[in-house]
């Protein structure tokens, strides 16, 4: 367990200012950077940055983001989360993150997923019905792709290709995962291809993952391929005292969970869905001694080699996340590496 990996992911999301106004969008890319800047100033492992293509989220582009991250960083490793591969060409995942690998000197990694949101399907001209195909079809070619030898393949949802080379190379290979929300058909698959799993624990407990973890070891057994890592992120922040940690988060979640179940016909957030959340289920908020703990409650649940908090909120500000990253970094990981030992 003293091994294991611990990372900071962040969606993009248009924060606050201090009058409660929203942010425009270029400067919450500027924040992130700032942000990530801090993530490796803090001796943290990885920094992931999502894809989304909506007005709540500022980043639409991650590879770019962290391309300007490679620049003023030194040692954190930087990948997606997720690269919405079932809207995307692998060609051209693979292209830009191979460049971004060469820019942050063999520090670039893909997380590829269905994404949790669809707005990349009309934009790009997909047809949501061919939802699971896209995905399918897309991971075998990034999984071949991925080799950077000479590929031959054919599909129905892009053009074939023949004997084709993709650049540029990278020196040690790009690490991939797969994200995944919960299903067993996509743990399977997962290792089928060899990926790493990716796994988003965003509601209930931690010890419900356990089968697909225990899923994932059973088929890389029966696939006959090496094991690959297992990493888990879960939302969360980190302030001073539990009571500022929550009074700071509350009515965000409330209103993201509220907006999100609009949008998706989930029944309206209880009184105490919340507080229950964070006692028991995924949402990892509250002062460095009790985020250490439940960290260590979930590692010592699950066999994870990575443990990434996803630190922005809705509701917050720019100043409030760079307290939670430098809280997380410099207090929660120690104290949740010392517990461990």
């Amino acid at each position: 367990m003293t091994d294991i990996e611990f990372g900071l992911d962040t969606f993009g999301g248009v924060t606050e200012d201090a009058d409660g106004e929203a942010v425009p969008h270029p400067q919450v890319i500027r924040d992130i950077i700032e942000e990530a800047e801090l993530a490796d100033r803090a001796g943290l492992d990885f920094f992931g940055l999502g894809e989304h293509h909506r007005p709540d989220f500022a980043v639409s582009s991650p590879e770019i983001v962290l391309s300007a991250i490679a620049a003023r960083t030194e040692r954190i490793r930087l990948g997606s989360a997720v690269t919405v591969l079932s809207s995307d060409d692998p060609v051209r995942v693979f292209e830009r993150f191979s460049t971004l690998d060469a820019v942050s000197s063999g520090r670039a990694e893909i997380v590829a997923g269905r994404g949790s949101f669809v707005e990349s399907f009309p934009l790009f001209g997909f047809d949501l019905r061919q939802y699971e195909e896209l995905f399918e079809e897309r991971l075998d070619l990034l999984s071949l792709l991925l080799k950077e030898e000479p590929v031959t393949w054919q599909g129905s949802t892009r053009p074939p290709l023949e004997n084709q080379r993709v650049y540029p190379t990278t020196a040690n290979g790009l690490r991939t995962w797969v994200g995944v929300g919960g299903s067993p058909d996509s743990v399977v698959r997962t290792a089928r291809y060899n990926f790493g799993l990716f796994l988003a624990i965003i509601g209930g407990p931690a010890a419900r993952f356990a089968p697909y973890i225990d899923l994932f070891t059973r088929a890389q057994d029966q696939f006959g391929v090496p094991h690959q890592p297992v990493a888990v992120h879960s939302p969360g922040l980190v302030a001073e005292t539990d009571e500022q940690a929550r009074a700071l988060t509350h009515d965000g979640w409330l209103a993201m969970r509220t907006r999100l179940g609009r949008e998706r016909g989930w029944p309206p957030p209880a009184v105490g869905d919340f507080e229950r959340e964070i006692e028991s289920g995924a949402l990892y908020i509250g002062s460095p001694e009790t985020v250490a703990r439940k960290i260590v409650g979930t590692l010592r649940t699950l066999d994870v080699d990575r443990f990434d908090l996803k630190y922005d909120q809705s509701g917050i500000t720019h100043a409030t996340m760079l307290d939670s990253i430098g809280l997380y970094g410099e207090k929660v990981v120690p104290m949740v590496k010392d517990m461990l030992a």
